[in-house]
C-alpha cells in the first residue's frame, strides 16, 4: 500500500505485468489510477473487481470517487453508500473516509442542482424584462401610428412611465429571490452521520456522537448494538434526545425552508 501511495505510474506497470486473478489486483491499480487522476480507467478496475466480488468494499469505494470526479454524481452517491453499508456489515473500519466522500458527493450535485436553478431565475428575469420592453414599444408605436401628425409627446411619456412601473414591480419580485440565488448549503453538523441527510430526530449516544434516531435505531437492529463511529456497546435505550441541535436544526429550517429537501 506504501508504495501504491508513493509511486502510484509504477504500481500500474508492476500490475500489468501480472495476470491478476483476483479483485484486490484491480482496487489496488483503481487506487494507483485515482492517484494519478486517471477516472475512466480507475472505473474500469472497480467494475472489472466487482464483476468478482460484489461485496468489495474498496470497489464501490474507489468506484464512487471516480464517479464523482467525472460528474456522475448519482451513481457515485450510490456506489459510496453501498461501500459505507458494506463496511459497516463487515465491520471494516475506514475512519470518516467513506463517509466524507459521500457527503462530498452530495454536496457536489447539491451544488450542481442549485447553478441550474439560480440559471432558470436568470433567464427568467431577463425573458420578463424583455417582454415588458417589447411590449413598451410596440403600444409606442401603436400611438404614434393613430395621432401620426399630431403631438403625442404627452401619451408615450404616459406609456413609458406605466412600463417603468412593471419593470420596477417584476424586479422587486425577484429581488425578494436574491437570497435564494446564494448558493444553498446545509451545514455538516446538521446532517445525520449515516444517511448524511439533515436530521429530524437528533438523539445523542454516552460517547457524545449525535445521530438521526431512526438511522441509529436501524443500524442497532440491522448491524449490531454498538455505536457505528466509537463501535462501544450501545442500546436504544441509551439514546437521548439532542434538544439543544434539534433546536438550531429547526431554527434553521425556518429560516431556509429548502433545507427541507436538501
Amino acid at each position: 500500500m506504501l508504495m501504491i501511495k508513493r509511486f502510484p505510474a509504477m504500481t500500474i506497470r508492476h500490475f500489468k505485468i501480472k495476470s491478476p486473478n483476483t479483485p484486490t489486483f484491480f482496487t489496488n491499480r483503481a487506487l494507483c489510477h485515482l492517484k494519478l487522476k486517471q477516472w475512466e480507467q480507475a472505473i474500469q478496475d472497480c467494475r472489472h473487481a466487482l464483476d468478482m466480488d460484489r461485496s468489495l468494499v474498496k470497489g464501490h469505494f474507489f468506484l464512487g470517487q471516480a464517479l464523482v470526479e467525472l460528474g456522475y454524481y448519482d451513481e457515485s452517491i450510490a456506489s459510496l453508500k453501498r461501500a459505507y453499508d458494506l463496511a459497516k456489515e463487515q465491520r471494516m473500519n475506514f475512519g470518516d473516509d467513506i463517509a466524507s466522500a459521500l457527503r462530498s458527493a452530495k454536496k457536489k450535485r447539491w451544488n450542481v442542482i442549485e447553478e441550474k436553478r439560480i440559471q432558470q431565475e436568470i433567464a427568467l428575469q431577463t425573458y420578463l424584462n424583455r417582454l415588458i420592453s417589447e411590449e413598451l414599444q410596440r403600444q409606442q408605436e401603436m400611438v404614434r401610428q393613430m395621432y401620426k401628425d399630431t403631438d403625442c409627446t404627452e401619451e408615450l411619456k404616459n406609456i413609458e412611465q406605466e412600463h417603468k412601473i412593471h419593470l420596477v414591480e417584476v424586479n422587486a419580485l425577484f429581488s425578494l429571490l436574491d437570497e435564494r440565488r446564494k448558493k444553498r448549503d446545509v451545514p455538516d453538523y446538521l446532517c445525520g452521520r449515516i444517511s448524511f441527510e439533515l436530521m429530524k430526530e437528533p438523539v445523542i449516544t454516552p460517547s457524545g456522537i449525535t445521530y438521526d434516531r431512526k438511522d441509529v435505531v436501524e443500524h442497532l437492529h440491522r448491524v449490531g448494538h454498538f455505536d457505528p463511529v466509537t463501535r462501544t456497546f450501545l442500546t436504544e435505550e441509551n439514546l437521548i434526545p439532542n434538544l439543544a441541535m434539534k433546536e438550531v436544526i429547526d431554527a434553521f429550517l425556518e429560516e431556509n425552508p429548502w433545507g427541507e429537501d436538501y
